[in-house]
């Protein structure tokens, strides 16, 4: 599968969103050097760029991409809060959101390698989708590990959960309460733009 390897702090500022969001430190930054003015963006390229910004935060190819937005289109309700929230359920954005790993990419490395499971059972796909009562824990496997036992003492890094999930710090645990919603997604972006982009 091909891979987006530039560097996260340049696609973070071409996209026009803090490398905070990639769970990077934000780095004070010249965004616009001399003076320069910015050129207005076409309509279809500010839809585009709010596509973009999605699959680059969750680590989506196109393919994948567009199979979200079909499905978020056959449900109830607004089709870009639909897709914001299916994306949001991927299990390696939750091994990140419960803080069992700094970023999207790691995340999605550790779920890879059968770090996690789901209700008892190895998960090894970054996009298996959780649903309300699943139970999200480190492997028992993995948890002497160096990684993930520095997560358990007094010095583990404090982590701002969102509403829908809850976690247990000592047995490395999470549970999702329920489902999200679009104010649980702290991603500044405007999802009706994607929605009028795949509509033409």
């Amino acid at each position: 599968m091909a891979k987006n390897m530039q560097p996260i702090a340049k696609r973070c500022h071409a996209l026009g969103i803090s490398p905070a969001v990639m769970g990077y430190a934000k780095k004070t930054t010249n965004r616009n050097p001399g003076g320069q003015m910015r050129k207005k963006k076409s309509e279809y390229a500010l839809q585009l760029a709010e596509k973009q910004k999605v699959k680059f935060v969750y680590g989506i190819m196109e393919r994948q991409f567009r199979s979200y937005y079909e499905k978020a289109s056959r449900m109830a309700g607004k089709t870009g809060e639909n897709l914001l929230v299916l994306v949001e359920r991927r299990l390696d954005n939750v091994i990140y959101r419960l803080g069992f790993a700094a970023t999207r990419r790691e995340a999605r490395q550790l779920v890879s390698h059968a770090h996690f499971t789901v209700n008892g059972r190895k998960v090894n796909i970054p996009s298996f989708l959780v649903k309300p009562g699943d139970v999200v824990e480190v492997a028992p496997a993995s948890r002497s590990s160096v990684k993930f036992s520095k997560l358990t003492g007094e010095d583990a890094p404090m982590v701002n959960l969102p509403q829908w999930l809850e976690r247990e710090n000592k047995s490395l645990k999470g549970t999702v309460t329920k489902m999200p919603v679009r104010e649980d997604i702290d991603l500044p972006v405007e999802e009706h733009l994607i929605v009028e982009l795949y509509s033409k």
